[in-house]
């Protein structure tokens, strides 16, 4: 009798293939790899930004050889062009080259703040958290009246105090943003000091210091870390502002803030004066915040997964 083959292929219905038992099963459709997402334009601009501003603060002579502090009245305030790409200012300094070479003592200011403001912070927010309810109530409370004034008007009082200058400026706003910082640092420190392994290290009897340095510390203050650099740019802002009104580097040292206070005398006549270093901290300002959310947005993520 004749055997009929059915083809698997054919048909709306089609018959499943039946394999011999040891033969080799064919194989399926290779797993598509998932899409890779690009980085966000936003980022990538920022990115761009933040080398360009190291570039700047580090070697600033690679990307122009006039000197920022070295006078020409006869070229005074000439207006952006060839010669010159940001025009000059009232004593004939090239612009350019003065916000270049601002970038650095800028970003210190705005740098040296924020570390001891970490500093600070840290100290405090550890004292409050580890030295028992006398100690946080008195600390915090401290922290509560010190957050209940503008950040600006209390460095302004403490840059009064202490006088100016590029250190007494960085210690003044410091001590302006060391009570939000003590207050994350407490609430971690708490949070850490419940944990499973810390209580497991007192049991095996750490000693507390140890147990500080190796467990709560790292903990507590890895969190406000990713949120220092979002208080980076607000601290620059901050210095550019005491700089603005004189209490910061003082002339003939290039620094934004103090350039744009010049510049604010000349918007009228020559508007290039002002603008370009005020421009300089905006975008400073804009990029270290746009980095600074995608780091605090990853550290969410992390965070919650």
């Amino acid at each position: 009798m004749a055997h009929t083959t059915v083809d698997p292929a054919s048909g709306p219905e089609a018959a499943p293939l039946k394999t011999t038992p040891g033969a080799p099963t064919p194989a399926g459709p290779a797993p598509v790899a998932p899409a890779r997402r690009r980085p966000p334009l936003a980022l990538l601009l920022a990115l761009a930004g933040l080398a360009l501003l190291l570039l700047a603060a580090l070697a600033p002579g690679l990307l122009t050889s006039a000197s920022p502090i070295e006078t020409h009245p006869v070229e005074a305030l000439t207006p952006p062009g060839a010669a010159h790409w940001f025009g000059t200012d009232q004593l004939g300094r090239d612009l350019f080259a003065r916000v270049l070479h601002g970038a650095r003592p800028s970003l210190l200011l705005g740098l040296g703040a924020t570390a001891f403001s970490i500093t600070g912070g840290t100290l405090l927010g550890l004292a409050a958290a580890l030295g028992g309810r006398w100690a946080d109530q008195i600390l915090m409370r401290l922290a509560d009246i010190l957050l209940s004034l503008p950040p600006i008007l209390l460095a302004l009082l403490a840059v009064t105090v202490l006088g100016t200058g590029s250190l007494n400026v960085m210690l003044a706003i410091a001590i302006a943003f060391v009570p939000g910082y003590a207050r994350i640092v407490r609430a971690e420190t708490l949070v850490v000091r419940r944990s499973g392994y810390v209580e497991a290290a007192v049991g095996l009897g750490l000693p507390r210091p140890l147990l500080i340095v190796r467990h709560v510390l790292p903990n507590a203050v890895g969190p406000m870390l990713v949120l220092a650099t979002v208080g980076f740019g607000t601290a620059l802002i901050a210095a550019a502002g005491l700089s603005f009104l004189g209490l910061g580097p003082q002339p003939p040292s290039p620094e934004w803030g103090a350039m744009l206070s010049q510049g604010r005398r000349f918007l009228s006549t020559a508007w290039w004066v002002g603008v370009f270093p005020g421009a300089a901290i905006t975008a400073t300002a804009l990029v270290v915040n746009v980095l600074g959310r995608r780091a605090q947005a990853r550290f969410t993520r992390r965070t919650d997964a």
